[in-house]
């Protein structure tokens, strides 16, 4: 069975380097997950005002949502946090309230920094927010990348061997997470 993952990059930069990991997970991803961006740069700002009729923009993240089996969210962290525009994302996909797209969806966080800590923080921003949307997240294994120029190249080849080795083995459990999570959750 084909499971089709939609995948959010955190960050808005034209030379994202979590763009790159995310080109690099695409690739080493076992061959039953289907990959589609859902992209976030033209979205708005949410408010409350636009509750009653959204945005064409939004409505087709809402879409890209519904259509998607499994979310993977790529992102780095800003200020210990997460980025303004996965956050605003977040924002307009769980509402008008009632209507929250992320409900019961299996998903996985992973991200890239040059930094030491790699995204360690900002992950768990996002943790927090996405279980109070209801988003079944795969806990284990963690995966905050150090990144160093040259680890990914812009075809998402990884080349450092064990770090490669170690995000196969994170697309392998999401693969089988998210078989677990909709064998007892099947999507509508």
């Amino acid at each position: 069975m084909v499971y089709k993952v939609g995948y959010f990059v955190g960050s808005l930069s034209s030379t994202s380097i979590n763009r790159l990991l995310s080109r690099a997970l695409i690739r080493l991803a076992p061959e039953e997950l289907e990959f589609t961006e859902i992209p976030i740069r033209d979205l708005p700002l949410y408010s409350p005002d636009h509750d009653a009729d959204f945005p064409p923009v939004a409505v087709a993240l809402k879409d890209a949502i519904a259509a998607s089996d499994a979310l993977l969210f790529v992102t780095p962290e800003y200020n210990r946090s997460i980025p303004g525009g996965l956050k605003n994302a977040l924002d307009w996909a769980s509402r008008p309230s009632g209507q929250n797209s992320f409900h019961h969806l299996p998903a996985a966080i992973i991200g890239a920094s040059p930094g030491r800590i790699g995204t360690a923080v900002g992950q768990q921003s996002l943790r927090a927010v996405l279980s109070f949307c209801n988003v079944r997240q795969m806990t284990a294994p963690e995966a905050y990348i150090t990144f160093t120029p040259g680890l990914i190249t812009e075809e998402g080849e990884v080349t450092d061997p064990k770090i490669a080795a170690f995000l196969e083995t994170f697309m392998e459990e999401f693969r089988t997470h998210v078989m677990r999570v909709l064998t007892v959750l099947p999507r509508g």
